[in-house]
């Protein structure tokens, strides 16, 4: 196809940042309708951002013949059911994390995913920028020597108590909405052909069942250790980090979620310590360069649906082992 054409199911706050922003510099896509719960917030979207069509609902948009592709930025218990259904009517799909409510949905989206041929993406924009491929070069490359420890953190202050990611009936949670980037983080950076198990977990508790913070220890096959810190709402107001500890030197990264915005991946040998920081776009325009040369060219897809059927799968076992319960979506 020469341009992929988007639609947008829902006028999400991430949107414009992931997805309309991003489309105006990154050649052969364009986003060129909107669909939302409530209309007259889809038609003010469209309005704002340039889009030329708006959709009374999502089923309609998905039933556009001239759209490729769908973002959905949708919350999160919605995410499996109009993947799902976006699948059904023929689209490429950039999904947002976390990629489904849990882990039995994820297998049904990428099981669908496969069937039909298309592109299914979880949005973990981080994953394209150039910061995390030098980051997977330093390790390849083995001057840390052999990896003991993979740690990783998302903390930050949501003082919104409206705020939908709070809700447990939308599959809420810190760890379903922060955790999931240390969770996909680890496992990228173990580069570990089997999943590790879950040994510990300890979740604070904003309400009942619902995470405000949480720990968590996980075993790699051969003894390797990985560990997650993430939070909403707690005493560590802030961490964006991810560090690799290897018998010959440790590896640290600040803020590899937003690159961007300022970096600084720092690699400790007995050789001594050097410090790097890596060129590249926002993320969300590497994100987007990638599914589009996915789509339009056959390119590799880094964050497919196999990728998260692994991801959910440890979300779901960490709250198991927190004593909490894997949330629930609409899609049985």
């Amino acid at each position: 196809m020469a341009r992929l054409r988007i639609g947008v199911l829902g006028a999400a706050r991430i949107a414009p940042r992931a997805i309309v922003k991003p489309a105006r510099t990154v050649p052969g896509t364009s986003v060129d309708a909107i669909a939302a719960r409530d209309p007259r917030r889809a038609r003010a979207f469209a309005a704002r951002h340039g889009i030329d069509r708006v959709h009374d609902d999502y089923a309609t948009l998905l039933a556009d013949p001239e759209l490729d592709a769908v973002y959905i930025p949708l919350p999160n218990h919605l995410h499996a059911q109009w993947t799902l259904a976006a699948l059904a009517a023929g689209k490429h799909v950039l999904c947002e994390k976390p990629f489904t409510a849990n882990a039995e949905e994820a297998r049904r989206v990428a099981n669908a995913a496969e069937s039909s041929g298309l592109v299914v993406m979880e949005a973990f924009h981080y994953r394209y920028h150039p910061l995390m491929a030098r980051v997977l070069e330093v390790l390849a490359d083995g001057e840390l020597g052999a990896v003991r420890q993979v740690a990783a953190s998302l903390c930050f202050p949501l003082a919104r108590p409206w705020d939908i990611r709070w809700r447990l009936d939308l599959a809420g949670g810190a760890t379903m909405d922060a955790g999931c980037y240390p969770i996909h983080c680890m496992r990228t950076l173990a580069q570990s052909l089997v999943e590790p198990t879950v040994v510990s977990a300890e979740a604070k508790l904003r309400a009942r069942g619902v995470d405000r913070a949480m720990t968590a220890t996980f075993r790699y096959p051969g003894g390797m250790v990985g560990r997650i810190t993430t939070s909403m709402w707690s005493s560590r107001v802030l961490s964006i980090a991810a560090r690799v500890t290897g018998e010959a030197g440790r590896l640290s990264v600040f803020n590899y979620v937003m690159p961007s915005a300022y970096h600084r991946l720092t690699v400790q040998t007995k050789a001594g310590v050097r410090y790097e920081q890596v060129a590249g776009e926002a993320t969300y325009t590497h994100q987007l360069r990638a599914f589009v040369a996915a789509a339009c060219e056959g390119g590799p897809v880094l964050t497919d649906a196999r990728d998260a059927v692994r991801t959910m799968s440890l979300i779901d076992d960490v709250y198991r082992a927190a004593g909490l319960e894997p949330r629930t979506g609409t899609v049985a």
